[in-house]
C-alpha cells in the first residue's frame, strides 16, 4: 500500500524535459510510482488531487549557514517554507567543529567569530546550541535525527586551524607536525561524513576581535595539502572564497583556485557572481578560473542569485558600510560619539571622498545615499518615513542626502534600518543574467540562509524566482527553472537519488500553484533565542512539501514533521568527476 498518492499533477521532473501529467505514489520515504493519470491501482493511506498544480523535486540550496540555527530551528526557516528540502552548510571556511577538548575558550572564540563574520546573533549562538561536541563527527551526531530538512556540511578551514594551532591560527604558519595534524583532522571529518573543505581568504572576513580569520593566513601549500586530502574521500567537494569573488580575481587567486580543484580532482564552488549590465566585463573575467580549471583537469563553479537580494544597512551595527576605507574608524565608535562625529560636515565630506575613491572598490556603490529607502524606525521624529526614499526626504528638507540620512538615524540612536535601492534592476542586467545562467559552470544559489539574519533574507529565492519565471519576466520556462533549482545543484554535490522525480528516488517533493507561487516581502521578527531579530519572508502558493516522503509543509505552513536526513559524504553523496 502506498503511504500517499498525488493524482493529476503536472510533473516537472528536474531533468529539464517537458512537463507531463502523472500520478505519483510515495512509499517508505521514496517515490514508488510515476504513472499516467488514473492508471495507478494500488491503494493509498491518503491521496490528494493535484489537477492544475505543478509537482517538482525538492529544491536544493547549495550555500547556507544553518550550522547553528538547526539546533533551535530544525525547520531551517524560512528555507523549508519556500520548498528547500536539502541544504549545504559549513561554507566560507566557518564551522562550529572541530573544537579542541582542552580549550573551552575556543567555543567562545568561534561564537564571537560567527557573530561578526556571518551576522549571527551572539545570544542565539550562546543559548540555542548545546556546544557538546569536540570532533566534527560528534557535531554531525548532535544534529542526527533532529532536522526537518536534509542537511550536509563542509568542514571549515578556520576550525581546523584553530584546533591545531590555538590562538596562533591567526597570524601564524603551521609547523610540519601541525600541518600533518590538520590533514589528519580533515580526514577524520570526511570519514565521519563531512562533504569536504571550505575556506576563505576574503579581505572582508574578520573574527570577533577584528583580526583576519585564521584561514586568511594560510599559504598556498597548506591549501593544496588539504585539497589533496579531500580527493581521497568519496563524494567530497571544495568551496572557497577569495577577495576577488567580489569583483575581480587576481592572477594569483586564479592560479590558487585552479590548483586546488586540480589537486583534489573535485569540483570547487565559490560565492557569489554578481551580474550588472553597467559592468559587462565582470562576468567573463569572473569565469576565467572556470575556463582554466577545465584545461587543468578541475572544475570551478560560480554561484549566482536569480533574484535581487538587497542587504540592509545601518549606522548602528556592523555592516558593509564598515568596510569602506576609513568608515570603520567612525562607525566603530560608541554611539553618542559616533553621532557627534557623523554630524560634523568635515567628517562626512572626508568619509564620502574616501568612499568614492578607487580604494573603495566594489563598495563604492553603497554611498548612493539618495537611493536609500528608510526601513524600520524607532522614534516619533521619524514617524511616517518608513518606505520613503532619502532623496525625496532630503529635497523636502533642503539637505544633502547623506546629511539627511545621518539626522534620521541619529533620531533613532542609529537603530534605523536602511535599504539601498538596487542599481542592477534594469532590463539589460536581467538579460545578461539569463545568458549567464546558460554557462555550464554557473549555478543558481548563494542565499547565505542562516547568516546575516537581520541584514538580508536570501532564502526565498526559490519561490520568488519561480513566480518571476511563470508570471513576471519569464526569462526561462518552467521546466528549466525547476531543473536549475533541483537537479543541477544535486548533480554538483553528487547527491544520491535526489534532485529528480523518478521511481526509486527519495520523495523530496514540492507541490505548488503556478498562478500563485511567490515570496512575500522581508519583515523583521524577533523569534531567535534571546528574542534576537531576523528577517523572515512568507511563501504563497506552496500547496505541499515532502521531505523523505513526510509532509513538512501544507498550504504555506509547517506541519511540525521532522523527517530530514543528515547527509554524509560517501553514503549519501557520490564522487563527481571534474573531467
Amino acid at each position: 500500500m502506498l503511504d500517499h498518492l498525488i493524482t493529476g499533477a503536472t510533473v516537472a521532473d528536474g531533468t529539464g524535459a517537458p512537463a507531463f501529467r502523472a500520478d505519483v505514489g510515495i512509499r517508505a520515504g521514496r517515490i514508488a510510482a510515476v504513472a499516467a493519470p488514473g492508471t495507478l491501482r494500488e491503494e493509498a493511506h491518503s491521496s490528494q488531487d493535484a489537477t492544475g498544480l505543478v509537482l517538482a523535486p525538492g529544491f536544493v540550496d547549495p550555500h547556507t549557514h544553518y550550522d547553528a540555527q538547526l539546533f533551535w530551528d530544525p525547520y531551517a526557516t524560512p528555507s523549508l517554507e519556500h520548498g528547500v528540502t536539502t541544504v549545504s552548510g559549513g561554507n566560507c571556511g566557518f564551522t562550529l567543529a572541530p573544537l579542541h577538548p582542552d580549550r573551552p575558550q575556543d567555543a567562545d572564540y568561534t561564537r564571537r567569530m560567527m557573530s561578526k563574520v556571518e551576522g549571527m546573533s551572539l545570544v542565539a549562538l550562546e543559548e540555542g546550541a548545546p556546544w557538546n561536541w569536540h570532533s566534527f563527527g560528534e557535531y554531525l551526531d548532535a544534529l542526527e535525527g533532529r532536522t526537518a530538512v536534509n542537511a550536509g556540511f563542509m568542514v571549515g578551514h578556520c576550525a581546523l586551524r584553530r584546533h591545531v594551532m590555538g590562538p596562533d591560527a591567526v597570524g601564524g604558519r603551521p609547523s610540519p607536525q601541525q600541518m600533518d595534524e590538520m590533514v589528519r583532522l580533515l580526514h577524520d571529518a570526511m570519514s565521519a561524513g563531512a562533504w569536504g573543505l571550505s575556506t576563505t581568504q576574503s579581505s572582508t572576513h574578520s573574527d570577533g576581535d577584528g583580526a583576519p580569520v585564521a584561514s586568511r593566513h594560510a599559504e598556498p601549500e597548506e591549501l593544496l595539502a588539504l585539497s589533496r586530502a579531500v580527493g581521497e574521500h568519496e563524494g567530497t567537494q571544495l568551496e572557497a572564497i577569495v577577495a576577488g569573488c567580489l569583483d575581480r580575481f587576481s592572477d594569483d587567486e586564479v592560479e590558487l583556485l585552479v590548483r586546488m580543484t586540480a589537486a583534489a580532482g573535485r569540483p570547487l564552488n565559490w560565492n557569489v557572481l554578481s551580474i550588472d549590465a553597467a559592468v559587462p566585463e565582470r562576468v567573463p573575467r569572473q569565469l576565467v578560473p572556470s575556463e582554466r580549471a577545465r584545461a587543468a583537469g578541475g572544475r570551478i563553479v560560480a554561484l549566482t542569485m536569480p533574484i535581487l537580494t538587497p542587504m540592509n544597512m545601518s549606522l548602528g551595527t556592523f555592516c558593509a558600510l564598515n568596510l569602506l576605507p576609513g568608515w570603520g574608524e567612525i562607525l566603530g565608535l560608541p554611539v553618542p560619539e559616533r553621532i557627534a562625529r557623523l554630524r560634523e560636515p568635515a567628517v562626512r565630506e572626508e568619509m564620502l571622498r574616501r568612499a568614492d575613491s578607487e580604494e573603495a572598490g566594489v563598495f563604492r556603490r553603497l554611498v548612493k545615499f539618495d537611493r536609500y529607502v528608510i526601513g524600520d524606525t524607532y522614534s516619533a521624529a521619524n514617524e511616517g518615513l518608513t518606505g520613503r526614499v532619502v532623496r525625496d526626504i532630503a529635497a523636502e528638507r533642503g539637505q544633502d542626502p547623506f546629511a539627511c540620512l545621518v539626522e534620521i538615524c541619529a533620531n533613532d540612536e542609529l537603530r534605523t534600518v536602511l535599504w539601498p535601492m538596487p542599481t542592477d534592476n534594469d532590463p539589460d542586467s536581467w538579460e545578461l543574467r539569463r545568458r549567464t545562467w546558460e554557462h555550464e559552470d554557473v549555478l543558481l544559489g548563494g542565499s547565505d540562509a542562516g547568516a546575516h539574519l537581520d541584514r538580508m533574507c536570501g532564502a526565498p529565492y526559490t519561490t520568488r524566482f519561480l513566480g518571476d519565471c511563470l508570471r513576471g519576466r519569464k526569462l526561462v520556462g518552467l521546466e528549466r527553472a525547476v531543473q536549475m533549482l533541483t537537479d543541477e545543484p544535486a548533480r554538483l554535490f553528487g547527491l544520491r537519488d535526489r534532485g529528480r522525480i523518478a521511481e526509486g528516488a527519495h520523495a523530496d517533493l514540492v507541490l505548488f500553484d503556478p498562478e500563485r507561487i511567490d515570496a512575500g516581502p522581508a519583515t523583521l521578527v524577533h523569534d531567535l533565542p534571546g528574542d534576537s531579530p531576523r528577517l523572515d519572508s512568507r511563501a504563497t502558493g506552496l500547496v505541499g512539501v515532502w521531505v523523505n516522503g513526510t509532509e513538512a509543509v501544507r498550504d504555506d505552513r509547517l506541519t511540525g514533521a521532522v523527517a530530514g536526513t543528515l547527509l554524509r559524504s560517501g553514503r549519501d553523496t557520490e564522487t563527481v568527476s571534474t573531467r
